[in-house]
């Protein structure tokens, strides 16, 4: 399993780091416009992909912050926001790299942001969630790109294992 979690943190790195790409030719107006979507606009759906990881490695980890809320703002503005980003992607490599079978067999429990239940589960069916939650949320905010005029990048796993860094995973 870990080579399988390796690759997603690698992949989810590299997507982001398209997707911020794509979103730095954004005007700040266009950044912040509510286009309707789920979180909003660019700015509450990247925020939320940061929040939301924030939250899952808190649990996973317990350190670092975890906002209380899943529509937090961390960060208003790309530039201070694209940081954060890129540290939390460290990080999350940085923490899958000293997973063992054992661990990812393991099972873990937190309380709940939404509903302050408390959970137990395995780790791995849980990290394979995170992976995907981010995924959800960067097809939303393609999505906004397309809506304010923009050329969306092209995110498919595929193309990152097309790519000096992904072709180990392919």
């Amino acid at each position: 399993m870990k080579p399988h979690f390796r690759m997603l943190a690698a992949y989810n790195r590299w997507a982001n780091g398209q997707l911020y790409d794509a979103a730095a030719e954004l005007t700040d107006e266009a950044f912040a416009r509510d286009v309707g979507a789920f979180f909003r606009s660019m700015t509450g759906t990247l925020n939320h992909i940061l929040v939301a990881d924030r939250i899952w490695l808190k649990r996973f980890t317990a350190e670092g912050e975890a906002p209380r809320a899943l529509d937090a703002i961390v960060h208003p503005n790309l530039g201070p926001l694209r940081l954060a980003r890129e540290a939390e992607d460290e990080r999350i490599t940085g923490w899958i790299e000293t997973l063992d079978d054992a661990a990812l067999a393991g099972r873990f429990t937190y309380i709940t942001v939404t509903d302050m239940r408390r959970v137990s589960q395995r780790l791995a069916p849980a990290l394979t969630h995170f992976f995907n939650h981010q995924t959800h949320h960067r097809g939303q905010a393609h999505t906004i790109l397309s809506l304010l005029g923009k050329e969306p990048p092209s995110l498919d796993m595929i193309y990152f294992q097309r790519t000096e860094e992904g072709r180990q995973f392919a």
